[in-house]
């Protein structure tokens, strides 16, 4: 992946300069504590990931990132907190308060490849995942975990085996046409569930291997007929 960073602190780019150079996979091409040199280097040479600090001068780090055509993968590093709703707005890989560490630098990079990843199809493991945006980070759920989703109308709750729900402002369309649509089902206005994980089905109701029941609304009826040819 390539990247660049773009801070007011001259000391900053260097602890960045310094971390980066010990990722393997992860090119630093270019730093700049002038935010208006980086806009136009962002413009004629795209990159794949922006290391980039908000409260600047002449221009803030979250207005640099809106007024890209091509945005790349934006991790944001910043002293103040009080963006953090911003950020995830911007659906940012990851805050990154300052000061941090090397450790908390590698895991933001690490989530930056993995969605990198993601995004090409070229996953690193076999595991097919879901990337969602939650409590301003972004969220790599294995579908293999997830026993149903759940609609709450702006937003969806991603319930999982062994784990804390997750809530995310998106809808359940747009959670639908990420997963497989081989392994994934919508069996109500606010439902979509797992096909392996169905273990018996009655009264226009599914059970599944959780112990869950959930509703089969008249729309999706033909669900019954898919599940008993499958």
């Amino acid at each position: 992946m390539t990247s660049v960073a773009i801070d007011d602190e001259p000391l900053a780019l260097e602890l960045i300069k310094n971390y980066a150079g010990q990722l393997p996979g992860l090119e630093l091409v270019k730093i700049f504590n002038d935010p208006i040199a980086g806009v136009h280097f962002l413009k004629s040479k795209p990159v794949d990931l922006l290391f980039i600090d908000i409260n600047m001068p002449d221009i803030s780090g979250l207005d640099l990132v809106r007024s890209l055509k091509v945005k790349p993968l934006i991790i944001f590093t910043t002293a103040y907190k009080d963006f953090a709703f911003d950020g995830f707005e911007l659906e940012a890989i990851d805050y990154l308060l300052k000061p941090f560490d090397f450790d908390r630098f590698s895991k933001a990079v690490q989530k930056a490849q993995d969605f990198y990843s993601f995004k090409h199809g070229a996953q690193t493991d076999t595991e097919e995942s879901l990337f969602v945006h939650s409590e301003y980070k972004l969220i790599k759920i294995p579908i293999s975990q997830i026993e149903y989703i759940e609609s709450l109308e702006d937003y969806i709750r991603i319930h999982l085996t062994n784990a804390k729900p997750v809530l995310t402002l998106m809808s359940l369309k747009k959670v639908c046409e990420k997963l497989p649509h081989d392994k994934f089902k919508r069996i109500h206005r606010g439902y979509i569930i797992p096909v392996s994980k169905v273990k018996a089905i009655a009264n226009r109701k599914v059970l599944l291997t959780s112990g869950k029941e959930l509703p089969i609304s008249e729309s999706y009826l033909q669900f019954i007929q898919e599940w008993k040819n499958s």
